[in-house]
């Protein structure tokens, strides 16, 4: 529901986006904020700007919930490339290292993801969101200041291998909030005496919401075309889903007068 107060509509609801490629979350977020003509709205965790995929955006009073939302469990599909290391372990960065590919197997690979189920630590790369005094990071780095970074624990509750060749290899990952998939591929390469990076990467989940349930900005566009902000306002979703994964409890009547009290 829409109604008008200050500057912009007052919307409330998520929207579930299909990401495109090229992009940071931040500038996509204030595209889709100006088609709506939205007075409030936040995303729910940076993506890189490689990367495609499940972003759901917060609206109005659903902005409460993107705590929880980044706090969520995500999943991913991501291919990469043996062989070499960049500097921002991706595509998007310049190659620094090389090495050979002969001797790489699948049997060897599928062993070593199981090193990496369940409880690991991660040192985040210099190329991330995460800040030190204020300032993120990726932007110290494009600086050239690199900075200690602490190890983090995260948690892989899935990791399926999905491709293998001397060249490349695509995973499937369902993790705990904060896991970097680039790190995780890095690492994983170095744990078979090797180096890769990151050359496509899909978020498919972000806590409840999934890609069956993202809008691409291509459709957001022909819908404000034809219909205007009510037929924007169509692809949102009530923002009680943000909490469909959260456990239910049923309350008594006596109980329930109390909490509300």
């Amino acid at each position: 529901m829409a109604r008008r107060r200050g500057k912009g509509r007052q919307i409330d609801g998520v929207l579930v986006l299909d990401k495109p490629q090229g992009c940071t979350s931040n500038e996509i977020l204030q595209r889709v904020k100006r088609m709506f003509g939205a007075a409030k709205a936040g995303h729910t965790g940076s993506l890189d700007p490689l990367a495609t995929g499940v972003l759901p955006l917060c609206f109005g009073e659903a902005t409460k919930f993107s705590q929880y939302l980044l706090d969520a469990d995500k999943a991913y599909q991501v291919k990469a490339k043996w062989g070499e290391r960049t500097d921002t372990a991706d595509a998007d960065g310049e190659v620094v290292e090389t090495c050979s590919t002969e001797g790489l197997s699948e049997a060897a690979l599928q062993d070593t993801l199981t090193d990496f189920m369940g409880e690991i630590e991660q040192v985040p790369s210099m190329y991330s969101a995460l800040k030190h005094n204020g300032q993120p990071l990726y932007k110290l780095a494009r600086q050239g200041v690199e900075v200690e970074r602490k190890a983090r624990q995260v948690t892989i509750y899935q990791l399926d291998l999905l491709e293998f060749d001397e060249s490349h290899f695509s995973l499937f990952v369902r993790c705990s909030k904060g896991t970097y998939i680039r790190n995780l591929v890095e690492d994983v390469a170095k744990a078979m005496g090797n180096l890769a990076h990151v050359v496509e990467l899909r978020r498919t989940q972000a806590g409840p919401y999934t890609l069956e349930q993202a809008v691409q900005v291509e459709e957001l566009s022909q819908a404000i075309d034809n219909g205007g902000h009510k037929a924007l306002d169509e692809f949102m979703l009530p923002l009680g889903t943000s909490a469909d994964h959260w456990p239910e409890l049923k309350l008594t009547e006596s109980t329930a007068y109390y909490l509300l009290n």
